[in-house]
């Protein structure tokens, strides 16, 4: 098994990870935590301050008193989430953050979003490796239910998710993506 450092320092390289290497002891082991803090986050009720106690024991990083979240939430690593400040989850999310989901200040994300940062090789013979790559969330950003966003997306400060959007490509900052796969429509319209 990776330590957390390594397991960090791999996944940022973006480099496939082979089903059968040490890494996936790492992501088993990893998930197996996730499944036992996500199940007491789900279980009962807690608390904000709880729900935030409770979210930087899942992330192993200190999470802001701002941060809320409507449970239930769902991840299959937990490690790899870093939230800023003033930042909400709504019910139902997935993330799936192996590859590394950073969320910055002010974002709010909708009902049922998910978040999957690893894809499959392509070929058939090697369809079990995994590759990973971040997806990054810039301030103020407005992720609507449902939308799914992939690996490897940046979304640009102050941008609008569209509800249901599939989110393939980076979105530019203060623009307003929709449909699927999500395309920009426009600007973000300002008061």
């Amino acid at each position: 098994m990776l330590d957390l450092t390594e397991f960090y320092e791999y996944m940022s390289a973006e480099k496939p990870v082979d089903a059968t290497g040490p890494l996936m002891e790492t992501f088993h082991l990893l998930s197996q935590e996730a499944l036992k803090i996500t199940m007491d986050l789900n279980s009962k009720y807690h608390t904000p301050d709880e729900i935030v106690e409770i979210f930087s024991k899942l992330t192993g990083k200190k999470v802001d008193k701002s941060f809320r979240l409507f449970p239930p939430f769902y991840t299959d690593c937990g490690k790899n989430i870093t939230v800023g400040r003033n930042v909400f989850i709504n019910a139902c999310c997935k993330f799936q953050d192996q590859g590394g989901i950073f969320i910055d200040d002010g974002v709010l994300i909708g009902h049922n979003v998910t978040f999957a940062t690893l894809s499959h090789d392509e070929d058939p013979k090697n369809r079990q490796n995994v590759c990973p790559a971040p997806i990054r969330v810039g301030k103020n950003v407005w992720i609507g239910s449902n939308a799914t966003i992939l690996k490897g997306v940046t979304i640009g400060d102050g941008a609008i998710i569209g509800a249901g959007a599939v989110v393939t490509k980076d979105v530019p900052k203060n623009s307003v993506a929709l449909g699927v796969p999500a395309r920009v429509v426009r600007k973000v319209k300002r008061g």
